[in-house]
């Protein structure tokens, strides 16, 4: 009840905007950091507009990038599959929180890759006040028959949800996940894999459950970190060096619908329109899974790509400010 009521508050109080906002970027790994030289120039000049957390489960990685050096949390082991995968995602917001300047806060893995500039993504995040939270309803096995009516009262088998982890969150949501426990013990008890013969994920229900019910009006639904489940496998594409071009970039960088596919014998497609402010905009400001060999690729492809991206869209529609909304 404690929990329901600083919910209501944190989300009923306009918070208060600094002279100086910034993206907090969560690295979530389970050792090494093989995209730090990428990020790296993604950061490079933007210095004071960003900060940079690490959580590595396994063994602290050797950081080549000065953005990252200082940057590990105090980390612990994380199995797949339990709650102890969203308590090293508390674990970072909890970190982030500290710095009252960061207003959003961005969960990415170490096979994750920057699709845009640092401006692009900092005014895409910064100009509007919604979290972009994976969520959707599944009616078939990997979704609502993962649900348990252990999780009664207070969490129904209509609202469940699911979703990939990596999330873009505001900071009043990092706050209010920060104080729920009601809801997260539900799913810490009876969200776990093999229990009463389900396999139960607590990462891909957790927050999409909880925000979908605590303030459905601002999330989105769709991540804007881009993964391919289209090979239909238990884990979705990964990227080797021979895959990254231009023709794979252009192709990601201007999907605008979001897809998500049920898991029932239907596997119906439910498919939306990015919206960005209202406007359909392209979806994705990151994307997953890229092998390490693929890093020289990157830099040379998507350093080049990012600014004639960035000049089409600067030329063909209005600039973000136009649609920007206070936060």
């Amino acid at each position: 009840m404690a929990s329901l009521v600083v919910t209501k508050h944190i989300l009923n109080t306009h918070p208060l905007k600094p002279k100086n906002p910034k993206v907090a970027f969560m690295f979530l790994t389970l050792h090494l950091l093989p995209f730090e030289k990428l990020w790296d120039k993604f950061f490079q000049g933007h210095e004071g507009r960003f900060t940079v957390y690490v959580h590595s489960s396994e063994e602290k990685p050797v950081h080549v990038s000065r953005y990252f050096i200082d940057r590990d949390v105090w980390s612990d082991q994380v199995a797949w599959g339990k709650i102890s995968m969203v308590d090293a995602e508390r674990r970072l917001l909890a970190n982030a929180l500290e710095d009252p300047d960061n207003q959003h806060f961005v969960l990415l893995s170490d096979s994750c890759v920057p699709l845009r500039t640092f401006d692009y993504v900092y005014d895409y995040l910064m100009h509007t006040n919604i979290s972009y939270i994976d969520c959707f309803v599944d009616p078939g096995p990997h979704g609502n028959g993962r649900y348990s009516k252990h999780m009664l009262p207070e969490v129904k088998k209509t609202d469940f949800r699911k979703g990939a982890q990596w999330f873009t969150m505001k900071r009043q949501h990092a706050l209010i996940l920060m104080a729920d426990s009601l809801y997260y013990s539900k799913f810490r008890d009876h969200c776990q894999p093999g229990l009463d013969g389900k396999d139960c994920i607590a990462d891909e229900h957790y927050i999409p459950t909880f925000l979908n019910m605590v303030d459905p009006g601002g999330i989105s639904t769709w991540s804007v970190t881009h993964v391919d489940w289209s090979e239909r496998k238990s884990h979705p594409k990964s990227y080797r060096a021979q895959d990254v071009t231009y023709d794979l970039l252009k192709n990601i960088m201007s999907i605008d619908v979001s897809i998500h596919e049920t898991s029932d014998n239907e596997h119906e497609e439910q498919v939306k329109p990015c919206l960005w402010n209202g406007v359909n905009r392209p979806c994705y400001l990151f994307a997953r899974k890229f092998y390490p060999e693929t890093l020289d690729s990157l830099l040379h492809l998507g350093a080049n790509y990012q600014k004639m991206e960035q000049r089409r869209v600067e030329a063909s529609k209005p600039s973000f400010e136009r649609f920007g909304v206070d936060l």
